[in-house]
């Protein structure tokens, strides 16, 4: 029984995962100006959170557990389900940035780095589709 709920949440969370990435690529298609940029940003945030929250649940189908982004980060990158570990360790930090310093240059900076976080989420998205199909 436990199973089958660890299943369904993982399920869920990579359903609102899939949003958020959906969500994402429709303000990067947007002209920029500093409400799209503010509205990327927020939207980035949403795809990060749920990005580790998906990737906790989905290990905790195998069960392995982990409790942060980073610890979550790097067992993903153990069992094969990302690629390039600092890469998302570096998204962590402009996260933690945005989220809790805010300055025009540095909503600027992480603004430039979206096209290439939304590329990362991708491909992780991709990762679960195929697990999916494994559970």
């Amino acid at each position: 029984m436990a199973e089958i709920n660890e299943n369904k949440k993982f399920q869920k969370s990579f359903n609102q995962f899939q949003e958020a990435l959906k969500r994402l690529s429709e303000v990067l298609k947007q002209e920029e100006n500093e409400y799209i940029r503010d509205s990327a940003i927020k939207r980035f945030e949403l795809a990060f959170e749920l990005s580790w929250k998906t990737i906790k649940a989905f290990l905790e189908t195998q069960p392995i557990f982990c409790q942060s982004p980073k610890k979550c980060f790097q067992e993903a990158f153990r069992q094969g389900l990302i690629g390039y570990e600092q890469e998302w360790l570096n998204m962590c930090d402009s996260r933690n940035e945005a989220t809790h310093i805010y300055n025009q240059e540095m909503a600027e900076d992480i603004y430039s780095q979206l096209p290439n976080f939304l590329k990362v989420f991708n491909q992780l998205a991709e990762s679960l589709k195929k697990e999916i199909e494994n559970l």
